[in-house]
């Protein structure tokens, strides 16, 4: 299907984003850009001309900072004098190595980046890249974020900021301290998400698991995450809601049992590991041992037998020895999870991890990383055979991929069909039937 080019107002100055990193600054980059007045800027594709492009960086993975300097080499390619912005973690962390990056003319930091519009008066090129960014002390506040850029599925931001220290993890340093929206602006935006005709909210933040903490500007508890999603759940007109990602030890019974009867919570969870040795997570600093994740796990599976559980895992960090390394991949091997995010260890300045001994050789790593990945689609194709034959309904998605339409099940398997615009954003019961060459499931209409 041919893409159709927006027609340009040459009255008006064109801007364009880009977002690297997580379903958060998914949300942020969609409320940042509706802040822009549409009497004065008319949104365009990043992949072309643009008068303003504006990049909003992460900076989990070295890679993410990496591809910060692609994205701006290519922002010039489309326009040499473009006025190039960015903004989020990474230019909360390192404002002045981005500003140096030659063509990047303003840099913004954790609060500053909600004001982007108010930087934008004078579109001239820069010499070097002006920098507006807080002390991170200061980040205190919460700014409410939601996406609507996909007609299927919005993100909404609950939370943001943490309080834990992880000895690798640099984003207390870029977000600042915890703390949450009000309930009753959550409750707002998700409606706001409903009217739009969209089927499926993801809920994210930076530990979602501890929402309610700051919620009124004060370091307690206003509400508890389950009484969050108790509240969402009420909402007659949502459809779907995803829980993106959760603390193991912020999971409680409790939750589990209520997304396992609810009305629209889905039977997908994704928990944080790190590590399958406790000799590992301690040195991460992590508040948890391997023990409480099995019983997480298990709790899951017992209220939910179908449900897909997830796993974020790192590998390479100091001191993970051979035999550390194979512990992990043991433990993951044998527990009954759908699919693993692998991240490979990158040392980060100011975390306390940089520091420590046992040093993981980069060669290393990349082959730690590979076994994990290939123990990843060994889960997930094992995941989806245990699915054939079961009936389930698919919340079919917007994207034409090479003639077929793809959607996904309340428990995220991924199913295909040849392309039909009709079925765009629409729930449809299933029979999934065989798994497709391509990893998606085939299925059968009912």
């Amino acid at each position: 299907m041919p893409i159709s080019t927006p027609e340009i107002d040459t009255a008006k100055a064109t801007v364009a984003f880009h977002t690297l990193g997580c379903k958060l600054n998914f949300s942020e980059t969609a409320t940042i850009a509706r802040d822009f007045d549409p009497n004065h800027y008319q949104r365009v594709p990043f992949d072309g001309p643009a008068d303003v492009y504006v990049i909003n960086t992460c900076s989990v993975t070295d890679n993410a900072d990496k591809r910060f300097k692609t994205l701006v080499k290519k922002c010039l390619k489309h326009n040499a004098n473009a006025f190039v912005a960015a903004i989020g973690c990474y230019a909360q962390l390192q404002p002045q190595a981005l500003a140096a990056v030659d063509g990047v003319d303003l840099v913004l930091g954790a609060t500053e980046k909600f004001k982007l519009p108010a930087y934008l008066n004078d579109l001239t090129k820069k010499e070097s890249g002006e920098v507006h960014s807080c002390e991170i002390a200061a980040a205190d506040t919460y700014e409410s974020s939601y996406s609507l850029g996909d007609r299927t599925r919005a993100f909404l931001k609950v939370q943001d900021g943490c309080d834990y220290k992880c000895s690798y993890c640099t984003i207390p340093l870029a977000r600042g301290i915890s703390r949450s929206d009000r309930l009753d602006n959550v409750l707002r935006n998700a409606q706001k998400i409903t009217e739009q005709g969209i089927k499926e909210i993801v809920l994210t933040g930076v530990n979602i698991g501890d929402y309610g903490k700051g919620e009124f500007g004060n370091k307690k508890h206003e509400h508890t995450f389950l009484e969050l999603i108790r509240a969402l759940d009420a909402l007659p007109d949502l459809e779907r809601i995803r829980i993106s990602s959760i603390e193991p030890n912020l999971l409680t019974d409790e939750i589990i049992d209520f997304v396992g009867n609810s009305r629209c919570f889905v039977s997908h969870f994704h928990i944080p590991l790190q590590s399958g040795s406790d000799a590992i997570l301690k040195r991460m600093r992590r508040r948890y041992l391997r023990g409480l994740y099995v019983d997480r796990v298990n709790a899951i599976k017992k209220a939910m037998p179908n449900a897909c559980i997830g796993v974020d895992v790192i590998v390479g960090f100091p001191g993970e020895t051979e035999d550390l390394f194979l512990e992990t991949y043991q433990f993951l091997a044998a527990l009954p999870v759908s699919y693993l995010h692998v991240f490979t260890y990158s040392e980060r300045p100011n975390t306390e991890a940089i520091h420590l001994d046992g040093v993981v050789p980069a060669a290393v790593r990349a082959k730690r990383s590979k076994m994990l990945r290939g123990l990843s689609a060994k889960k997930k194709r094992d995941f989806y055979q245990q699915q054939l034959q079961s009936k389930s309904v698919v919340l079919f998605e917007a994207a034409n991929k090479s003639g077929y339409i793809t959607g996904f099940t309340p428990n995220y398997v991924k199913v295909m069909t040849p392309w039909n615009p009709d079925l765009v954003n629409s729930l449809h019961a299933v029979r999934l039937e065989k798994i497709d060459p391509s990893g998606a499931v085939r299925f059968s209409w009912i």
